[in-house]
């Protein structure tokens, strides 16, 4: 299993940004997929999921954050709007049930700050 994360940035309160995460080694079409984050000093939470039926987002990025899919490139997207500088975290795809002993790829770094 690989995961990799882009997108990240550094962006302003307010801003937008659009991360992506390639996967391989796994079946992509049929997993649930989720975006994480850990926030530095912070335990990593998990922020959206996306289901063949439904997706979920934790209340502190509902309204603000919309999580998609592409399967035929094996690709799930996180479109985050109204960035707020508690939004600074590395930013991780994973299943929604991942744990710490789990792979985890790299991640990709947001901050936002003016």
């Amino acid at each position: 299993v690989q995961f990799v994360e882009s997108g990240g940035g550094l962006v302003q309160p307010g801003g937008s940004l659009r991360l992506s995460c390639t996967a391989s080694g796994i079946p992509f079409s049929i997993s649930s997929m989720a975006w994480h984050r850990q926030a530095p000093g912070k335990q990593r939470e998990l922020v959206a999921t996306i289901t063949g039926r439904s997706n979920n987002y934790a209340d502190s990025v509902k309204g603000r954050f919309t999580i998609s899919r592409d399967n035929a490139k094996n690709t799930v997207y996180l479109q985050m709007n109204s960035l707020k500088p508690e939004d600074t975290a590395l930013y991780y795809c994973n299943f929604p049930a991942a744990r710490d002993m789990d792979y985890w790829g790299k991640g990709t770094l947001v901050t936002v700050s003016s």
